[in-house]
């Protein structure tokens, strides 16, 4: 059976524990590198990680975008939304359907 994990700042991501998903926090990009590694070699479908924590490990996260598991999905953390999230659904979304439906074409 597939698992979810939702990886990041700790004050971002322990409500995720109430709904019944793996939490890691991170506190650094080399954990957070190591983290993801360890996720994806182990039975995770579904790795949520924040924002924050995604744009120092992006190297990382890119060696599993042509993959099928575990599907990254970036999410919002104490700290903001910095939009990354929405643009990687959106890449995703145009490469699926050869056209960006979400902004109509107009990048932002």
């Amino acid at each position: 059976m597939y698992k979810i994990a939702v990886m990041g700042e700790a004050d971002s991501i322990y409500g995720f524990a109430t709904l019944g998903l793996d939490t890691y926090p991170t506190d650094n990009p080399e954990s957070a590198q190591k983290t993801l590694r360890n996720l994806a070699e182990s039975n995770y479908a579904v790795v949520y990680i924040t924002e924050n924590t995604a744009s120092g490990i992006q190297a990382e996260i890119d060696r599993y975008s042509e993959q099928k598991l575990p599907a990254i999905i970036l999410i919002p953390g104490v700290y903001g939304n910095t939009g990354s999230g929405v643009r990687n659904v959106s890449k995703s979304v145009e490469q699926a359907v050869g056209s960006d439906i979400i902004f109509g074409g107009d990048k932002e």
